[in-house]
C-alpha cells in the first residue's frame, strides 16, 4: 500500500474523454412515517430533492474530483432535464463543447426515492432511441477537434442508443490514429461492436451474457471467449463486493479483492471504476496498478448510498489506513498527505538531529495534543539521516498522526495547507515559532 501511496503524486490535471448516454440523476429524500389509507404502501415525507449529472456524468463527477480535465461527448434533449445537465456538467468544471442537443429526444431522468439512508425505489423516464443518422455524422466531424490534447477516452455505454456502431467504429478508429487508449464500460451481449478498444470492462453478469455461456462456467473461459472476439488487449471485470479480476492477451490474470467496510449500496461503483482505471492510466500508471487503486475507490463507493464522488483525499485516507503502521512520508508520497489534510487542522513539531527519546519530548507532544485532540500532529524530522529505530519509535505514539522527513515539499505543503501552529524541539525545550518558514529555513 506504500507504493500506492506514492503513487498518487502521480495524478496530475490530465485530459480524459467521456463519451456515452449522460442523464439526469434526481434523488427525493425523506423519511417514512407512516402507511399510506390509500393502499398498503409507505409516505415518503419529502425533506429535500437533489439533481446531479448521471450515467456517463457520473463518470465525468468522479474523474473532475481525481483532478483531471473531462470533455463530455453525448446528447441531451432539448427539455429541461437536458438543460439542467448540461448546466451541472459546466458548473462542475467539464467541458460542455461536445454535448449536442437532439431535438423530440427525452433527456434520461432516474429518480430515486431515498427514506432513512436507503434507496426504496428508483422511478425512471426514459426511451431508448438511436442516434439519428445526421447527428452521428456531426459528432464524427467533430470528433478530432474534441479529442485535441486528450490522454485517455472512456465510453460509458447505457444502451440509451447514443453509442451506435458507426459511431464506435468511429471513436476507435480516430483514437488509433491519435494513438489514445479507449477503455469501454459495455452494455449488452454483443461485445463486436467494440472491438479494438484497448480495454473493455463489464460486470461479472455481462461478461457471462456476452459469452453465451452457462453460469457454471469458469471465469478463466469467459475471459478466453471475449478477448478473443473483439481484438481487445484487456478485459476487466468488476465484480461489485468480490473486487477486480483482469485477463490480458498475453495470459497476464490478476485478482484484486475489494477492502470495504460495509457494502451499502452499489450503485455507480463501476463508474468510478471507469473514471479512477482512466485518470491513472492517463498518469502513465501500469494497468496493474491503476486497478489497484481503482479497487480502492470502488471499496468506498460501495460503501456510501446512492452514486458517489471518490476523491483523491478520499483515496489517500483510506490507503493510509490500510497500512495503519505507515506513517512516514518522504518526497515522493507527500503528495498524498496533502490530499489527507485538506480542510483539516494540523501543527508542526519540527525535531532537530540532536533530538531524542527522552521524558521533555513526551511532555512536549502531550502539551501539543492536549490543547485541540482534533487536530493532528506532524513530526518534521530535520535530519538528512535520521535513525531508522527513532523513526520506528516516533511511529509508536498515538499522539504523532504523521511523521515527514526532511523534504523540500513541506514546504510547499505549508504554503498550501497552512499549518495552526508550529513548534521546535531545541535543547530538551519546546518553543514555539511564529510561521512554518523559520522551522524550514
Amino acid at each position: 500500500m506504500v507504493k500506492l501511496i506514492g503513487l498518487l503524486s502521480r495524478f496530475q490535471p490530465v485530459k480524459v474523454a467521456v463519451v456515452g448516454d449522460f442523464m439526469l440523476d434526481t434523488y427525493t429524500i425523506g423519511k417514512v412515517r407512516r402507511i399510506s389509507p390509500e393502499a398498503p404502501v409507505s409516505v415518503l415525507h419529502v425533506e429535500k430533492e437533489e439533481s446531479r449529472a448521471g450515467g456517463a456524468g457520473n463518470v465525468v463527477l468522479n474523474l473532475i474530483s481525481l483532478g483531471a480535465e473531462v470533455i463530455a461527448i453525448g446528447r441531451i434533449g432539448s427539455d429541461p432535464a437536458g438543460s439542467t445537465l448540461r448546466q451541472s456538467l459546466f458548473e462542475n468544471g467539464c467541458q460542455v463543447s461536445g454535448i449536442a442537443t437532439q431535438e423530440n429526444y427525452n433527456t434520461p431522468i432516474k429518480n430515486r426515492l431515498i427514506a432513512d439512508a436507503q434507496q426504496v425505489l428508483r422511478v425512471d423516464f426514459e426511451n431508448a432511441s438511436l442516434i439519428p443518422p445526421d447527428l452521428e455524422s456531426q459528432i464524427l466531424a467533430e470528433l478530432p477537434f474534441h479529442l485535441a490534447g486528450v490522454q485517455i477516452i472512456a465510453v460509458s455505454d447505457y444502451a440509451k442508443g447514443f453509442l451506435s456502431r458507426g459511431l464506435l467504429a468511429g471513436i476507435i478508429q480516430v483514437a488509433k490514429e491519435k494513438n489514445i487508449q479507449v477503455i469501454i464500460d459495455p452494455k449488452g451481449d454483443d461485445f463486436s461492436k467494440y472491438a479494438g478498444a484497448h480495454i473493455i470492462k463489464p460486470n461479472l453478469s455481462e461478461a457471462y451474457a456476452a459469452a453465451k455461456v452457462s453460469a457454471e462456467t469458469s471465469l478463466e473461459l469467459v475471459a478466453n471467449k471475449i478477448l478473443e472476439s473483439g481484438e481487445f488487449a484487456h478485459l476487466v471485470v468488476t465484480r461489485s463486493e468480490a473486487g477486480i479480476s483482469l485477463f490480458s492477451t498475453d495470459n497476464e490474470r490478476h485478482h484484486f479483492p475489494v477492502r470495504s467496510r460495509e457494502v451499502k449500496d452499489v450503485t455507480g461503483a463501476g463508474d468510478t471504476v471507469l473514471a479512477t482505471l482512466s485518470a491513472a492510466l492517463a498518469n502513465g500508471l501500469d494497468l496493474k496498478s491503476a486497478l489497484q487503486i481503482s479497487n480502492v475507490a470502488a471499496g468506498i463507493a460501495i460503501e456510501r448510498l446512492g452514486c458517489v464522488r471518490v476523491t483523491l483525499a478520499d483515496l489517500a485516507n483510506r490507503l493510509l489506513r490500510a497500512d495503519v503502521e505507515n506513517k512516514v512520508f518522504d518526497e515522493e508520497h507527500l503528495f498524498a498527505l496533502q490530499q489527507v489534510l485538506q480542510g483539516k487542522r494540523y501543527c508542526v513539531l519540527g525535531m532537530e538531529k540532536s533530538c531524542s527519546l527522552s521524558s521533555s519530548l513526551f511532555r512536549a507532544i502531550r502539551s501539543i495534543t492536549s490543547v485541540d485532540p482534533d487536530r493532528q500532529l506532524i513530526v518534521y524530522l530535520r535530519d538528512p539521516a535520521p535513525n531508522p529505530e527513532f523513526i520506528t519509535l516516533l511511529a509508536s505514539l498515538s499522539e504523532i498522526n504523521f511523521i515527514v522527513l526532511q523534504s523540500e515539499s513541506l514546504r510547499h505543503l505549508c504554503d498550501v495547507i497552512s499549518p495552526h501552529a508550529v513548534f521546535v524541539m531545541q535543547e530538551d525545550q519546546l518553543i514555539t515559532l511564529d510561521h512554518a518558514g523559520t522551522l524550514l529555513a
